[in-house]
């Protein structure tokens, strides 16, 4: 009888054992995402909103115009540095606004901000120079 017993719990043991084991394989391979397909309830997810209207000069510089004009990379001209500043804002605001719209010496077109707009430049340009004088 208690070898039977013995039996019948180390049965027991080694299948929970088995579960398990099993169990933790499942979660290791199972897939990392689904995918959604036009047509499908989860294609009609909402889309994150859309900011409203164009962004101000400190937005644009604070999300595309701070590396390169924190640093100074490149040559850029540092935002509050009134020395690195001058010789460009005496050239008037139409040619740094050009300037950084077509892309001059360092300067990249648009610096580089794909999703900016022409005034959203041209904002973050009057930005810098107001905070640099």
């Amino acid at each position: 009888m208690v070898v039977l017993g013995m039996g019948l719990f180390a049965s027991g043991l080694a299948m929970s054992q088995s579960n398990d084991v099993t169990k933790e394989i499942a979660e290791r391979i199972a897939p990392v995402g689904e995918t959604c397909m036009a047509g499908d309830d989860c294609a009609a997810a909402p889309v994150a909103a859309v900011s409203e209207g164009p962004r101000s000069g400190q937005q644009v510089y604070d999300t595309a115009c701070h590396t390169c004009h924190t640093a100074g990379i490149a040559g850029a001209p540092k935002l509050g540095d009134a020395a690195s500043w001058a010789d460009r804002i005496a050239k008037g605001m139409d040619t740094l606004h050009e300037h950084a719209l077509k892309g001059f010496n360092g300067m990249p077109a648009m610096g580089l901000c794909a999703t900016c707009s022409d005034d959203e430049v041209m904002a973050a340009v009057d930005y810098m120079v107001e905070n640099s004088q």
